[in-house]
């Protein structure tokens, strides 16, 4: 999708202390041989502090560095992957009681680890089509220290990160601008995630530990017994070729005009292999390195790493960020933001 006028006025992050992946094979909780493997030198926890607590702090921090009063928003899009509370209960009005109030849309997204790109592209449809309408706030957030997840070993290659990230767009300049956004979606794949397990009843109802190796392998094994393996590994390179080609073209740029690439965080076979081979960059335009010390924060990432490059000066005015990630679905994001303005936060 191709936007039109809409700027990122603010950013904010709550990020716990990383817990070193040496501390973590020590305690027994990550294997030794995958630390050279994966590459991962640490993974943020937060203990206790809730995701939704997490969320109103980054969201408090974006709306400060913003100027905004937090009142003056026209729309919330709170975006998780994991459990947020009570069951029957939905997190954003947590933001709503203790920061931004009633008078706006709030609504829970769950899209995944590519939340951050969906909750971009509805706000800033939802902004477009009404005059009087302002600014949003986006804000992703997950706690995984729960009992139902390991994460040291939630699935091939990742580590599950705890914290939130949070974005003011609005249509008044900013420090960045939105020039496109949009994903892709492979739905023949979509079993990936959860193949093996039954749909009804819900493990989270059941007690059953998420294990996506186990899905993944079950998934493979049906795949290549079908005969459908190859077919399933050359659409998804299709389309993300497809999506990263297409959002490009909306943005008014080629592959040569982006200065940096945000990626979700990952291992380091995964970073070389599905996000930057994609592209045939190398992974020093990446994100990884960074991300590498951190985790995978859910849809929390690229907000986190965005912030990372401008603090770091990696990125500055007249530069342009590349932003994809995958998610279940089995989706593919892009988005590119043009920096307008040194970063002051």
């Amino acid at each position: 999708m191709r936007v039109q006028d809409v700027y990122v006025n603010g950013i904010g992050v709550f990020l716990p202390e990383p817990v070193s992946i040496e501390s973590a094979v020590r305690q027994g909780f990550y294997p030794a041989e995958d630390v050279e493997r994966y590459g991962w030198t640490g993974c943020t926890i937060a203990g206790d502090i809730s995701a939704p607590e997490m969320a109103l702090r980054a969201a408090r921090d974006a709306i400060e560095h913003s100027g905004r009063d937090p009142h003056s928003l026209d729309l919330l899009v709170y975006t998780d992957c994991w459990h947020q509370g009570p069951d029957g209960w939905q997190p954003q009005a947590y933001l709503q009681h203790h920061l931004v109030g009633g008078d706006l849309l709030a609504i829970e997204l769950r899209h995944g680890c590519n939340g951050t790109f969906s909750a971009l592209e509805i706000a800033a449809s939802y902004l477009a089509v009404d005059p009087g309408r302002e600014a949003a706030l986006i804000v992703a957030s997950d706690n995984f220290g729960t009992p139902l997840l390991d994460r040291w070993n939630p699935g091939p290659g990742f580590v599950a990160a705890d914290a939130a990230a949070a974005l003011v767009i609005s249509k008044r300049p900013g420090f960045a601008k939105l020039l496109s956004v949009g994903s892709i979606t492979i739905p023949d794949v979509e079993e990936i995630h959860r193949c093996g397990e039954p749909l009804f009843p819900p493990g989270a109802t059941t007690g059953r530990v998420v294990d996506f190796t186990a899905r993944l392998e079950a998934f493979r094994t049906k795949l290549f017994a079908d005969g459908t393996g190859m077919e399933a590994a050359a659409a998804f390179h299709e389309k993300t070729q497809e999506c990263v080609e297409r959002t490009l073209a909306e943005a008014g740029i080629q592959l040569d005009d982006v200065k940096k690439v945000v990626i979700t965080n990952s291992s380091q076979d995964e970073a070389e292999v599905e996000f930057m081979g994609v592209l045939g960059l190398p992974l020093s335009m990446s994100t990884w390195d960074y991300g590498r010390t951190i985790g995978h924060m859910g849809a929390g990432d690229h907000t986190i790493s965005l912030r990372y490059l401008l603090q770091s000066g990696q990125v500055g005015p007249g530069d342009h960020v590349l932003m994809i990630g995958t998610a279940p679905g089995l989706t593919y994001s892009c988005a590119v933001l043009r920096i307008l303005e040194g970063f002051d936060a």
